[in-house]
């Protein structure tokens, strides 16, 4: 069984089991799950699926906390030639990793 979901405008294609990289949110001390509850469709191994429109009613995704990170800094720059202009700044991302532990529809 599989599902897509929406996080922070990004649609992600989960199933039971993944580990994810979602966009960093303020939860609880003592928060150890996440639920997603605008999911957009739940595919089963037969080959049918439920699609919402646009979420489904009663679904929901729910992942247990793994940790907390950022990604790797991406250098932005901007340059002008023969201008004696050039701007660096970097950037780094955070994300909570989550490992998905069930799919209800």
């Amino acid at each position: 069984m599989y599902a897509i979901i929406e996080d922070s405008g990004t649609q992600i294609k989960v199933s039971e089991g993944d580990v994810i990289r979602i966009a960093a949110r303020e939860l609880p001390a003592d928060a150890a799950t996440v639920t997603f509850d605008r999911v957009l469709l739940v595919g089963g191994t037969e080959g049918e699926a439920k699609i919402g429109q646009p979420n489904l009613p009663g679904a929901k995704v729910t992942a247990d906390v793994l940790g907390e990170g950022r990604t790797d800094k991406v250098s932005v720059v901007k340059f002008r030639r023969r201008k004696t202009y050039k701007r660096m700044k970097g950037h780094r991302q955070d994300y909570m990793q989550v490992k998905v532990t069930s799919i209800q529809a």
